[in-house]
């Protein structure tokens, strides 16, 4: 059986990237809606893995706009999430055999992970430094909720 020349791929994912950036705006406005960080973080993860560069690329492109949304750096999330899946994932992968184990410690390092990161780079470049409310529990619980149907 040959393939086809022409390599068919679906829309599909451009319209979630186009829906993700309607639901980060909202998500900013109402704060009842998390912003699906720690979701972003386990779609890099499998992108990763799959080694899908048009789900990765795109993957970026949604933590780019998460980032200007709520005012961090630019393309900070991006190099703590590689980071992350460099030198963290492959102890916490090794140490927890329970699926539930990891997913629930990918949403955690998402959020306050990456509040650390954010505090590390603002101590070196002499910025600001973040802050954090008691939403990021709501959106920890939510979020692993999420994870878990993923």
């Amino acid at each position: 059986m040959q393939r086809s020349i022409t390599h068919k791929k679906s829309l599909t994912p451009f319209l979630y990237v186009a829906l993700f950036v309607i639901y980060e705006s909202l998500s900013s406005i109402y704060l009842f809606l998390p912003p699906l960080f720690g979701v972003l973080f386990l779609l890099f993860i499998n992108s990763l893995d799959n080694e899908d560069s048009l789900a990765t690329f795109l993957i970026v492109f949604c933590i780019v706009v998460f980032e200007s949304q709520q005012g961090y750096p630019a393309f900070s999330a991006v190099i703590y999430f590689v980071l992350v899946y460099k030198l963290v994932l492959p102890k916490i992968m090794q140490n927890f055999s329970c699926s539930p184990c990891i997913k629930i410690s990918i949403v955690l390092l998402a959020y306050l992970g990456f509040y650390f990161f954010n505090s590390i780079l603002s101590n070196i470049f002499l910025t600001p430094m973040p802050s954090i409310n008691y939403y990021v529990i709501y959106y920890i619980i939510l979020e692993f909720l999420i994870v878990s149907i993923l």
